[in-house]
């Protein structure tokens, strides 16, 4: 069944395709996530934007 909503939804993307725009978008958020990704691998993420391993603190309610 979901194949069948994906090919729906392709059929439906070949008839009315998106903007110029809309995929230059995609591309620039997809292209910040791999630049991320490649600062991480490479160890020249600053320390301060990395998570501390761990459980997080309790917020008491």
């Amino acid at each position: 069944m979901n194949n069948l909503i994906w090919l729906l939804r392709a059929s439906k993307w070949a008839r009315n395709p998106p903007s110029a725009r809309s995929v230059k978008l995609v591309l620039a958020i997809v292209a910040a996530g791999l630049a991320i990704a490649a600062l991480e691998g490479l160890d020249l993420w600053p320390d301060w934007a990395t998570l501390e391993e761990g459980r997080a603190p309790r917020i008491p309610r």
